[in-house]
């Protein structure tokens, strides 16, 4: 009988769909015996759910990013409030529950919590036997995240190991496999070559934007407060398909004066994000669990800009722990910090040996290995 392995995700940012399809890959390039699907959970649940899940989230992120960092603090509470919420996920979810009763797979593996919580619950009430791997997407280990049913716990870093143990995830079911990410970002590649390949100057400090994140009108303050560097950079601004931006972008890089230190070179959709990584020395923006990932792959130092609160927040303080970040505060003092990072090459080397300890590239692989040895188990 052929092994069958769910990998449940939902689409509320971007982050848990890029793991899931990060471990898709790795679990097809090492086992292509098994079959896999990769499923958006609010895909299964009612419209007017799915669209709030969804909707809510980026809406808090772009107007009320204070009280959605409130809403995560306050909700950060182990094991606190449990049956409320699944009374209100399993009212919602009643598409997902049917199809995992009838799929009943020998494991899901879930990238974020929606799922697990609905597996959790089906297992203790024995509608199905699936085990189930849980893999976390950010540095902390949200309450969210805590089901009591469960095989396995991936974490991102060793804190988030001993904290999983500290609220009674048994040790010997968590791994520390860092958060995963396409298996493309583990290729080394040539910065100076990669640069010429992408039309990009060799020889200049190089800085990655991923202005999407920003809205328009704030990657506009963003893009010229980087325009007052005094070393002389290159800035690549990654507009995704978002044209109004990157035009926005490009009308900005054109009215740069005559003898601008910066250049401002907009980029529109692109597949090769690993390649622009892998030409950049920096990266500046919003430390999202998955481009911090990517990012630390890349040996990029970060400069975060505008975390939103909760998440991104601690994923701030751990960066900036491991000396792996700068963060800015305020824009108008944006070029001042990488200035002074650009002028200390021994502090930007000390940086790039601090992210070696931290990255994990292989990450994806490591999730995919782990999981044959469940199914066998």
């Amino acid at each position: 009988m052929r092994n069958k392995v769910l990998i449940l995700s939902a689409s509320v940012g971007a982050g848990h769909l890029r793991a899931a399809d990060a471990v898709e890959k790795a679990m097809a390039a090492a086992h292509p015996e098994i079959e896999t699907t990769n499923i958006d959970v609010l895909e299964y649940t009612n419209p007017l759910f799915r669209r709030l899940y969804g909707k809510l989230y980026l809406d808090l992120v772009k107007r009320m990013p204070d009280a959605l960092g409130w809403i995560y603090d306050s909700l950060d509470k182990p094991w606190q409030k449990e049956r409320r919420r699944l009374a209100l996920d399993r009212l919602n979810t009643q598409p997902l529950i049917r199809l995992l009763i009838d799929e009943d797979p020998d494991i899901a593996i879930c990238t974020h919590f929606l799922p697990a919580e609905i597996i959790s619950w089906l297992r203790a009430k024995k509608k199905i036997t699936t085990r189930q791997a849980v893999v976390v997407t950010d540095f902390d280990a949200h309450a969210l995240w805590l089901c009591r049913n469960y095989e396995h716990y991936f974490v991102p870093i060793e804190e988030t190991a001993v904290y999983l143990e500290k609220v009674g995830i048994r040790k010997e079911d968590i791994t520390v496999s860092g958060i995963p990410i396409d298996p493309v970002f583990a290729i080394v590649k040539n910065k100076f070559e990669t640069r010429e390949k992408l039309g990009l100057k060799t020889d200049l400090l190089t800085i990655m934007v991923s202005a999407g994140g920003f809205g328009v009108g704030n990657v506009e303050i963003l893009l010229k407060a980087l325009a007052e560097m005094k070393t002389e950079c290159q800035i690549v601004a990654i507009c995704g398909r978002n044209e109004e931006l990157r035009n926005e972008v490009s009308a900005l890089a054109k009215s740069l004066k005559t003898g601008a230190k910066a250049r401002i070179v907009p980029v529109g959709f692109t597949d090769a994000m690993d390649e622009y990584m892998s030409a950049s020395d920096l990266i500046v923006g919003k430390p999202g669990g998955l481009t911090t990932s990517e990012a630390l792959a890349k040996d990029l130092v970060f400069v975060i800009v505008n975390p939103i609160p909760g998440q991104e927040e601690r994923n701030s303080d751990h960066l900036l722990e491991k000396g792996c970040a700068v963060k800015c505060n305020t824009l108008p003092t944006l070029a001042y910090k990488i200035d002074e990072l650009a002028a200390s090459p021994a502090r930007l080397t000390s940086m790039q040996a601090n992210i070696k300890s931290l990255a994990r590239p292989n990450s994806a692989s490591t999730v995919a290995n782990k999981i044959i040895g469940l199914i066998d188990r």
